[in-house]
């Protein structure tokens, strides 16, 4: 097995708003076989979205696997509601920074 970088293996990685209170995050891998190696490894888990974002493990509420777009998208509880006062991302695109230093091994 060998470290990856997640920059080296998606073509997507976002963020954006769930509605008003959740994020959620984007992997579209650039291909299908990374795609189902990352997801056989189940390296992409609720643990490794709460570390990143330094939450509980209960404000990660899903990682879901998309077969037909070789995607993860992993959704969290918002730490501040989408346009509430001292909030500084309202689509939440900005947000996906802490995925950047993902590494898997492959």
């Amino acid at each position: 097995m060998a470290k990856h970088k997640i920059t080296d293996l998606v073509t997507v990685l976002r963020s954006k708003n769930a509605g008003p209170y959740e994020l959620t995050f984007d992997f579209i891998f650039k291909d299908f076989s990374t795609y189902e190696q990352v997801k056989k490894s189940k390296a992409i888990n609720k643990e490794l979205i709460a570390s990143l974002y330094n939450i509980e493990l209960d404000q990660v509420i899903s990682v879901i696997h998309f077969d037909p777009a070789k995607a993860v998208k992993a959704t969290i509880v918002r730490p501040t509601s989408s346009g509430a006062l001292g909030e500084r991302d309202v689509y939440g695109a900005q947000q996906h920074a802490p995925l950047l230093q993902i590494e898997l091994d492959l």
